[in-house]
């Protein structure tokens, strides 16, 4: 351990082109700081939606929480930098590579004063949330393992159809892919709510459909995924309306605004602006997810 020397964590943020959720009227605000799915995409042709993948803010009631631990993940802990004794929640919806990349890169998590509490479900091979994050930081593939994080960290395993308590805020988890062994959230805090379901399938067996409506059923806010199974190249063609399915879930569910996020690598800001006129002609209160995207819930 004695081999291993941290520099202060960098920050290069310039303030005027951060709006911070603080700073919104109300109790309950949601911001997006990665929106992309697969893998991180920064280009010319994405600077209007944003290249860093998962990673969405909620700050409810003065508790702080974050959905996903994506690129975008090292955005927002630049954001927090004059944040002091930071307390927030990470959960996680997977342990895939676009899920938990900006972990290591979470500038907070390597200040002492800070206390982070971490949750997720145990992946697919049965390694738990701790063990992903901690296996990604370690050599060859990250020069510094998570030990050296100086942060207290506290990590929870959920068990799908737990709720997590926090104070008046209560998250409610059900399972939303059965093959990727993805978990979804609901946030609700008085009457407000938010649902965070970030890996749907085109195909869903009617078991399990019902956990997934549940979830979602009339909630203010529902941030869903578009859909689709091509890596790389993109195709498109007639009919491959792959944020259907995100679609179906808002008027299934009765939500009130819907935005959708994970988008495809290959999608760039001028085809993404005809997905959303698209989408707003069948649903009104819907939009895609930007990066700095702020929603305001109770107001």
């Amino acid at each position: 351990m004695s081999n291993f020397e941290l520099s202060p964590p960098q920050i290069h943020v310039n303030q005027a082109e951060v709006s911070s959720l603080e700073s919104q009227k109300g109790n309950f605000a949601v911001q997006f700081w990665g929106v992309r799915g697969l893998i991180a995409t920064p280009s010319h042709d994405t600077r209007r939606y944003g290249g860093n993948t998962a990673c969405v803010e909620m700050l409810v009631a003065g508790k702080r929480l974050i959905f996903d631990g994506g690129t975008g993940l090292r955005i927002l802990g630049k954001s927090l930098r004059n944040h002091q004794q930071l307390q927030a929640h990470l959960f996680f919806t997977n342990s895939q590579s676009n899920r938990i990349l900006g972990f290591p890169f979470f500038a907070p998590a390597f200040i002492p004063e800070n206390h982070l509490y971490i949750y997720g479900t145990a992946a697919s091979n049965s390694a738990s949330i701790k063990q992903c994050l901690c296996d990604q930081m370690l050599q060859p593939y990250f020069p510094y393992p998570l030990q050296l994080m100086q942060a207290e960290l506290q990590f929870h395993n959920l068990n799908f159809g737990q709720v997590v308590n926090i104070d008046d805020v209560s998250i409610s988890t059900a399972l939303i892919n059965q093959s990727q062994k993805s978990i979804g959230y609901r946030v609700t805090w008085q009457d407000y709510s938010v649902a965070y379901l970030t890996d749907l399938s085109k195909i869903v067996e009617e078991s399990d459909r019902q956990p997934i409506i549940e979830l979602s059923q009339g909630v203010d806010l529902l941030i869903a995924n578009a859909t689709y199974t091509e890596l790389t190249p993109r195709k498109y063609q007639n009919g491959d309306f792959y944020w259907q399915t995100a679609l179906d879930l808002a008027n299934a569910s009765g939500v009130k605004k819907l935005v959708i996020s994970q988008h495809h690598p290959d999608d760039d800001d001028d085809f993404l602006d005809g997905v959303e006129a698209k989408i707003k002609s069948m649903f009104a209160e819907a939009e895609l997810a930007r990066e700095g995207l702020i929603v305001s819930i109770d107001q």
